[in-house]
Order: structure tokens, then C-alpha cells, then sequence
């Protein structure tokens, strides 16, 4: 019996976290998202098994509608719609429980140059409203010019790799001061 009182009460304050996290993920979700893509509109919403009506057993839908198109699926939007979109809610996730860092693999692939200044305007302000650090993996050249610091792997020579760091704000200095 105490086993169950526990177990219930655990479950009682689960499901309580999980939906004031859900609220303040969806208004940071829906913000973000209009930051994105300039308008629109975007939700996520739980959505219950069938015949359960418990949030700790809810799965999650993306509805969203950037400017000029009507309200749909995720899965019904472009390759970088989907990334922005996407981008949009882990983000949302980062301001209400933050990580010390965040590594962002080629996430700005499927983006045309237009959605990679988006992108990295974004991180501009997770950056200042955040407590999260982000490593960016890109072969982007935008990307790479909106970063502070940039690492590489270079092989001057057959067979030997050498890791190279440039301090981008420091170039700039370097550069104002010539």
C-alpha cells in the first residue's frame, strides 16, 4: 500500500511538472517560431493513446503555419521548414531547462541562405537569453561568419592533421586596427 501511495503521488507530481513544463515550452515554442519565419503561426499539442487521457502517456503534434500557407502537420512542410520548425521547439526546450551546451550537427543543412541568417540570428538570442553554450558543426560559409570562434582539421601534409583555431572577434579587432 505504501509502495503504491508512492508510486502514485510520484506519478501525481509528474504529471504536474510536465504541464506547467508543456505551457511554458509551447509560449517560448510559438515566439520562437514567429521570430523564425517572420509570422505565421505554430503549436504543439499532447495528444493521448487511445483511450488514456494521462499526459505522461501523451505523445506530441507540431502544427504550424508559416506565413502565406495554411495550418498543417510538420511532416506536411519543406526540408527547411521542418528544420526551422524543429530548431524552433528545441530551442524553446533550452530556454525553460537549459543545458551547459548544445552541439548542433549540420542542423543548417537543408536551409537556403535566407533561413541560415534566420538560424543564426536565433542563436543570437539564445545566446544572450540562454544559459546554453552551442558547438555548431557546418560546412555553411554564413554559418561559419556568424560564429565567434571557428575550429577546423587541416592536412598541410599527407597523413598529418592538425586542428586549427580562429577568434573571430580578434580578427576583427586585428582587422579595425590596420
Amino acid at each position: 500500500a505504501k509502495l503504491r501511495s508512492g508510486i502514485s503521488s510520484l506519478n501525481k507530481e509528474a504529471r504536474e511538472r510536465m504541464m506547467d513544463a508543456y505551457g511554458l515550452v509551447q509560449g517560448h515554442f510559438k515566439r520562437l517560431f514567429v521570430e523564425l519565419f517572420g509570422g505565421g503561426q505554430a503549436e504543439i499539442k499532447l495528444v493521448n493513446a487511445p483511450g488514456s487521457d494521462d499526459p505522461l502517456d501523451a505523445g506530441l503534434e507540431i502544427i504550424c503555419s508559416p506565413p502565406g500557407k495554411k495550418l498543417q502537420n510538420l511532416t506536411l512542410l519543406s526540408g527547411g521548414e521542418q528544420a526551422l520548425t524543429s530548431l524552433a521547439l528545441l530551442f524553446a526546450v533550452f530556454l525553460v531547462n537549459p543545458s551547459p551546451i548544445c552541439v548542433l550537427d549540420e542542423v543548417d543543412a537543408p536551409l537556403d541562405e535566407a533561413n541560415i541568417g534566420r538560424f543564426c540570428n536565433l542563436l543570437d538570442v539564445m545566446v544572450r537569453e540562454g544559459k546554453t553554450r552551442f558547438l555548431v558543426i557546418t560546412h555553411q560559409r554564413l554559418t561559419m561568419s556568424r560564429m565567434d570562434r571557428l575550429y577546423g582539421v587541416t592536412m598541410m601534409e599527407k597523413g598529418v592533421s592538425q586542428l586549427v583555431s580562429v577568434d573571430l572577434s580578434a580578427a576583427q579587432e586585428i582587422r579595425g586596427a590596420a
